[in-house]
C-alpha cells in the first residue's frame, strides 16, 4: 500500500500523505483527491450498473445513509422487503449517523443515497413523509395528563434531545417564543433517552414515529403528549445527479412506499 501510495504521488508531484513519525494523515489536497476517487468510483459503479441494467438489473450494491429510529426502524424495513423481492442480486448496505453527516457521506460519495431532514436545498431530493414531534415524560409527571403542552410549560423542564432531528427542530421553536430551554443531554440513542426520563432525569421531544410501539404501556413508565403549536419534521430521500440505476430503482420503490403509508 505505501509504495501504491508513493508511486501515485510521484506520478501527480504532489504529497497526498503526510509521515509523520508512526502516524500518517491526508494532507489538504490529498484530502480533495480523495473526494475526486469516490466519484469515480461511484460513476464506475453506476457504468457497471448501467450494463446489468441492459441485462436486467440483476447485481450490484445500494449504499444508503440512515440518520435514526425514524428511517431505519419504521421506514427502511418496508422499502427493503420490496426492494429485495424485486431486486434480489442488487446488495444494500445501511450505515448511520446524524443527519449532517449523513448529507457530508452524499457529497463525499461515501453513500448513494441517505434519509434527510426537508427542507433540502441541493437537487434529487424526494420527500418521503411527514411526522409530529411530540413531549415524552415520565408517566407521574404533572404534565403527563394534559391535551398538550406548549414552550412555556416545557420552559423550566431539563430536557434530552437527540442530534439527530429534535436538536435543529426544538430549540427555533422555543427561541421563537422568547424561551431558553434548559437542556440537559445531547444524545444519539432513542433508548438511552428513554431510560433517562423514564429514571427521572428530564423530559425528551422527540418525533412520534421514532417511538417504540409500545411507549404508552405502563411498563415503560413513560407517556406522551402532544406540543402546542405543533412541530412538524418531513423526511425525504436525497442522492446526487447521475445516479446509478440500482440507486433510481431504490429511490421509486421507497417513493412507492410511501404513498402507500399515507393511504
Amino acid at each position: 500500500m505505501s509504495h501504491a501510495i508513493k508511486s501515485l504521488e510521484n506520478e501527480l508531484d504532489v504529497e497526498l500523505v503526510s509521515r509523520q513519525h508512526a502516524a500518517a494523515a491526508l494532507t489538504e489536497v490529498g484530502n480533495r483527491l480523495l473526494t475526486r476517487t469516490r466519484e469515480i468510483l461511484g460513476l464506475l459503479d453506476a457504468m457497471t450498473q448501467e450494463a446489468s441494467a441492459a441485462r436486467g438489473l440483476s447485481e450490484g450494491l445500494v449504499r444508503v445513509g440512515s440518520f435514526g429510529p425514524t428511517s431505519s426502524l419504521k421506514r427502511l424495513p418496508a422499502i427493503l422487503e420490496a426492494f429485495r423481492s424485486r431486486y434480489p442480486g442488487i446488495a444494500v448496505q445501511i450505515d448511520e449517523a446524524p443527519d449532517q453527516e449523513v448529507r457530508q457521506w452524499i457529497l463525499e460519495r461515501r453513500i448513494d443515497i441517505g434519509f434527510v431532514l426537508l427542507p433540502d436545498n441541493a437537487f434529487n431530493t424526494v420527500p418521503l413523509a411527514e411526522d409530529e414531534m411530540v413531549a415524552v415524560l415520565p408517566h407521574c409527571h404533572p404534565l403527563a395528563r394534559r391535551a398538550f403542552v406548549t414552550p412555556a410549560d416545557l420552559a423550566g423542564e431539563p430536557l434530552n434531545l437527540s442530534e439527530q432531528c429534535a436538536w435543529p427542530l426544538v430549540l427555533p421553536v422555543f427561541a421563537a417564543h422568547g424561551l431558553a430551554p434548559q437542556v440537559r443531554y445531547r444524545m444519539t440513542q432513542v433508548l438511552t433517552i428513554l431510560g433517562m426520563v423514564e429514571s427521572g432525569g428530564g423530559i425528551s421531544i422527540m418525533p412520534e414515529p421514532a417511538l417504540p410501539a409500545d411507549v404508552a404501556r405502563t411498563n415503560l413508565q413513560l407517556a406522551t403528549v402532544a406540543l402546542r403549536p405543533a412541530i412538524r419534521r418531513r423526511v425525504g430521500l436525497r442522492d446526487l445527479a447521475r445516479a446509478a440505476p440500482a440507486v433510481k430503482a431504490f429511490i421509486e420503490i421507497a417513493r412507492k412506499s410511501a404513498t402507500e403509508s399515507a393511504k
